[in-house]
């Protein structure tokens, strides 16, 4: 199956329009409607019910649609790390929320240096859940990356198992407790992760969330070590008992075969294992 119809359906399934898709496709309709149907007889199916005024999926073009887009973006981030190693030589991109690495990112690379395998890093600072992405599109080989996440494509080792802490101005009503649960932040289990990511949109950066914080504006939920590696005035840092962990992850392409990637997730996990071998000593 070549990439040509692959991409031609794409754009007719989410355009759901075929004059639409021609146009952004920059063709006409009547050869985009000549090779969806060649695309339908190479398949043996029918992935578009077409009337004089809708189209819509098929069972089959909704199982295909997915998975095109997911093949699309392979094949298109094979060429963006054949280009990168052609004009940068070889280099190992490394994709990290700014205060998102769980203080490992120094140490890992430093570990990750004295590897053979080892070769230049570039570090990409992301936003929130922008890792998956860069992984897949071809513009990182390797993340940081805190649950939940994207895992579509991608392979994972875990790092760290955090409790998680709700940081809060020195103000709040809730500041004098010892201890926290979800109900108290008006949670349950199953909004938390909404929420999270609702918070997180708040402030560009760690810094910038705190300072939003002392002000009384959020409310956020954080890794616990944040507590002892950003100590500020006018925040406090309290556990909130049955909020769940906040998991760090090392994630890489599942089709990545590079020595360079691999002596990293090595060197992510070596650290990873120190620091809890110290936690735990």
């Amino acid at each position: 199956m070549e990439s040509r119809p692959l991409r031609y359906f794409v754009a007719v399934a989410e355009e759901l329009n075929f004059a639409r898709a021609a146009e952004r496709l920059g063709i006409s309709p009547p050869p985009l409607s000549r090779a969806i149907r060649a695309l339908e007889e190479e398949l043996g199916a029918v992935l578009l019910e077409r009337t004089t005024h809708s189209v819509t999926l098929t069972p089959a073009g909704e199982v295909l649609l997915p998975e095109a887009r997911f093949a699309l973006e392979a094949l298109e981030a094979a060429g963006r790390r054949a280009r990168r190693a052609a004009a940068a030589g070889p280099q190992l991109a490394l994709a990290v929320k700014a205060d998102g690495d769980g203080g490992l990112l120094e140490p890992i690379l430093a570990r990750y240096a004295a590897d053979p395998a080892a070769v230049p890093v570039s570090v990409r600072l992301c936003a929130w859940h922008e890792q998956s992405r860069l992984l897949r599109r071809g513009e990182a080989d390797v993340a940081l990356v805190y649950e939940p996440y994207d895992r579509a494509g991608l392979d994972a080792e875990e790092l760290a198992v955090e409790p998680r802490i709700a940081a809060l101005a020195a103000s709040h009503p809730l500041a004098g407790r010892a201890g926290l649960c979800l109900a108290d932040l008006g949670l349950r289990a199953d909004t938390v992760y909404a929420y999270i990511d609702a918070v997180r949109g708040k402030g560009a950066d760690l810094a910038q969330l705190l300072t939003l914080v002392a002000l009384g504006e959020a409310v956020p939920l954080l890794p616990a070590s944040v507590a002892g590696r950003y100590p500020r005035p006018g925040v406090v840092y309290r556990p909130v008992r049955d909020a769940p962990p906040a998991v760090l992850a090392v994630a890489w392409p599942q089709q990545s075969r590079s020595t360079a990637t691999a002596a990293l997730v090595r060197a992510a996990v070596a650290v990873a294992d120190e620091r809890g071998a110290r936690a735990a000593g």
